[in-house]
Parts: structure tokens; sequence; C-alpha cells
């Protein structure tokens, strides 16, 4: 080995950096109830501490890196796996997440082509079968893991103009003989106006259909809305129907939005990105029926699943629709295995890290009535949280089973104070995190969401509380104008 190849060579870590990020995992949880949910900051206060330690003009000892990114990572995150974390669809993980994402680390198997990565893409083949079966899309159904729901969002509407348009691939938006249009509701989620943007379709593709008081998809103005673009010349594409939309927990009318569908010729999308794992609860199921007709379903294992993000899944009926949407070859890439499947031609990415393998290890820990267990433990805290809110006087402005209370107080409807200021408080103390969400266009009102399988009732006890004092606190000063 020559001189410089020596220098070259990076060193074995020392075992006490090992143990230092073992410690870490370890007490991390242990702390999590003693730590703030969130520490507000400045970028300015966090740019002068990098830039002050981190010039990259002279290493710094691997050691000290650790521990101060550790220490960066503690103090200035909304620590969204604390059991006070009331926000968005990020979840406490399971220990066996986090190993997986270490072993992925130090493997780094390479998924675009099956045979680079045989066992891992195996693993994430075995997994996602199970996962299509709790949809009930066994047989011939297509599955990948993707970086998460907007990905899987965007290999349904691709999947569906190749399934609709067999010569879209190559000719383009423009060689079309009719313009496709998505239906779906101010409550879908909103990666759909990206990837309108992005597969050229353009955001006035997209009709945006009415909701019920439930918040819920109007089936009958969705009727409406095809008939009339059919007069149009439009051609209806897909549908999207939320199981479980992120703003109320809503679950649309699977069942009639598939008549529907069927009716129209239009693809049925299914997104679950959050609500599909309630298939996997006995108690829950009955809420998501209609999605096993799905053409396609996007379910991420990073939310209700609680496993390090990004892991979504795409499940599609149609598999001649997804190799032609993607297929794509390279002489450069190692030729096909047996009656496998290279990844690189048959998903939107190509370089992919082995993103289902936190998946497999947390879903063979636990099994899938264990997941079910924690999808009803938190449902059940959803519902106690309801119950509290309402023996204190808070109002509630959505009705679902899935684990999404959104509420405000006749204080706020009167003027007397405001959600944002509640809210301000409530970060102020860093005790708890909630959200708010503005429904209907119009009303503003504070949102909880139980994503921790952690989460219990002195928690949920502690949001109460911290409610509760952010509203006397406003009602002794000045109210605002606004929500």
């Amino acid at each position: 080995m020559t001189e410089e190849t020596s220098k070259n060579r990076e060193t074995r870590m020392e075992p006490s950096i090992w143990q230092q990020l073992i410690d870490e995992i370890q007490a991390f949880p242990a702390d999590l109830r003693d730590l703030p949910v969130w520490t507000q900051a400045s970028p300015r206060e966090i740019r002068a501490q990098l830039e002050s330690r981190y010039t990259f003009d002279t290493p710094v000892p691997l050691e000290t890196v650790a521990a101060d990114a550790m220490q960066l990572l503690r103090q200035w995150t909304v620590h969204v796996t604390h059991p006070r974390y009331f926000g968005l669809f990020n979840p406490s993980v399971r220990q066996a997440g986090i190993l997986a994402a270490a072993l992925v680390a130090l493997y780094n198997p390479q998924l675009a082509a099956w045979s680079h990565a045989a066992a891992a893409n195996e693993i994430e083949r075995h997994t996602l079968k199970q996962f299509a079966a709790a949809l009930s899309m066994d047989g011939e159904t297509h599955a990948n893991f993707t970086s998460g729901g907007a990905e899987a969002n965007l290999s349904a509407v691709l999947a569906a103009l190749a399934h609709h348009f067999p010569d879209a691939g190559e000719l383009g938006l423009a060689g079309l003989p009719a313009r496709p249009a998505i239906y779906a509701t101010g409550e879908t989620h909103h990666s759909f106006v990206k990837i309108a943007r992005m597969s050229g379709l353009g955001t006035n593709s997209i009709r945006q259909i009415p909701t019920t008081d439930e918040f819920t998809m109007d089936t009958a103005a969705l009727k409406r809305q095809i008939r009339a673009d059919l007069d149009q010349g439009w051609h209806p594409l897909l549908i999207v129907g939320t199981a479980g939309t992120t703003s109320t927990g809503a679950v649309d009318p699977l069942p009639a939005i598939a008549d529907i569908a069927a009716d129209c010729g239009a693809w049925f999308h299914a997104d679950g990105a959050w609500g599909a794992s309630a298939v996997l609860s006995p108690r829950l199921r009955p809420e998501l029926a209609g999605i096993e007709r799905a053409d396609s379903v996007t379910w991420d294992a990073h939310k209700w699943l609680s496993v390090p993000m990004g892991a979504g899944m795409f499940f599609c009926r149609h598999p001649e629709a997804v190799r032609a949407a993607f297929a794509v070859s390279a002489t450069y890439m190692p030729g096909k295995t047996g009656n496998s499947s290279d990844p690189y031609a048959v998903t939107a990415q190509w370089s992919r890290r082995a993103i289902g393998l936190k998946v497999f290890m947390a879903l063979a820990e636990i099994g899938l009535d264990g997941y079910g267990a924690l999808i009803d433990h938190q449902a059940r805290m959803g519902d106690f949280l309801r119950e509290r809110l309402l023996r204190d006087g808070w109002q509630l402005v959505n009705h679902t089973r899935l684990p999404v209370v959104c509420f405000t107080h006749p204080d706020i409807r009167a003027g007397r104070c405001r959600t944002r200021d509640v809210l301000k408080t409530i970060y102020q103390r860093g005790r708890v995190w909630i959200s708010d969400v503005v429904l209907e266009g119009q009303q503003r009102v504070l949102r909880a969401c139980i994503t921790s399988f952690e989460s219990n009732e002195a928690d949920v006890e502690c949001l109460l509380e911290e409610l509760e004092h952010a509203r006397s606190l406003k009602l002794s000063t000045p109210p605002k104008t606004g929500a």
C-alpha cells in the first residue's frame, strides 16, 4: 500500500464512539418525557453555532462531531416522537426500525437492480405481500416501497395515465385524444397539486369536489362534475378517495366512489397514507370499507406503523399499467434474474436505499396483531381526548373514529380569545405540541392527533391542562381581531 493510499484510507472508529451512539439510542427515549416537546430557536442562533465550530478548514474529531450533532438535534427539534406531540402524522419509532436503519447504512444495498440486492429486494417483496393481503389486494397486485405518500400518489397518476392512454408515454400529453381530469376535494392531500404540475397535466385538470358537513367527498357533486366534463370532452382519469384526511381524519365514502369510478371508467385511487393502517385493527377496519376495491392504494409505514421516515408503500391492481408507466432499460445495468423484476424498471425511482428493511423488522417483531393493538390503543386515546374536551367545555368540530380531534371553544367563537394566541402560549411553554387547521376555507380550529403508541391518559390530561392555561391566560388580555 502506498503512503498516499494509506492516508486516504478511513481509520476504524474508536469503540467509544459506537458506545456514545448506543448510549444515546437507549437514553433518548427514556429522557423524552422530561424534555420539552419543542424549544423555540431562531435561524441566526443555530447558524452562529455551526459557523463558529465548523469552518471545514480543519478536521474535527468524529467523537466531537457526533456529540455536537446529538446536542443540536436534542435541543432544536420538534420532538415528533414525544408522547405529548399531538401534531402531524409523525409517530414514535420502534427500536426495530432504528436498528434496521443502521443496518441499511452499514451494508448500503442498492435496490435498483434485483441482482445487486437480492436479499433486500426479497425482504421487501415478502413484507409488501403481507400488507397487500391486509388490503385484500393479493394475487397479481404490484407493490413497491416509496420515499413517501407523495411518490406513491405520483405513481398512481402515472399508472392511470398509462392504463387509459397506452401511447401517453411516447406521445406525451399533447398526443392524447382528450384532456384527463382528476377528481379530489379540498381535503385531499396537496401532493396532487404538485403531481399535476410535474406530470404536465396542469392544475386546471384537478376538479375540486365539494365536501359534506363531515368533511368527506360529496358524491352527488362528483357525479355532476363528471357528467359536465364528459359533455365538454374531458376524460375522467382518476378519482382520489382519502382514507383518513390530514385535517380531520375523515374517510371519504369509498364504496360510493368505487361505484362511480366503475360507471365512468375512471381509475379509483385510495390515498390511505395515514389511515390505511386502520385495516389492521378489527375495531377500525369497517371504517375503511371499500378500500379493497381501489385500483391503487397509498400507505405510509412511517406514519401509523411507527417506523423511521420515510417508508411509503404503493399498491396497484394493474401491474401492466405500472410496467408501461416506468419501463426502461439501460445497457450498463445488470441483466434480469429469473422471474424477478428490477425495481428501476417498474418504479419511479432508480437508485434507492432499502426502505423496507425497517418495516420488515418492525412487523416481524410485533406482528400484524400487535400493530392492530397499537392502533386500537391510539384510537382509544383519541376517544379519551374527545370525552375530556367535552367535559371541560370545548366543542368538537369533526366526527371520526380515527384519532384526529378538531375542536374549538365558545370563548374563541365569541372573539374573547384567538386560536393562534392559544397555540402561541402552548408553544412557548413547550410541554405539548398541537396544530391548527382552517376548515372549509374559513374556520380556524385547534387540531390534536394521537401519533405515538407511548401516549397515555396522563399525556392527554397534560394537553388539557395546557389548553386551559392558555385559554385562561388569553382571556385576561385584550383580544385581537381574527382567528
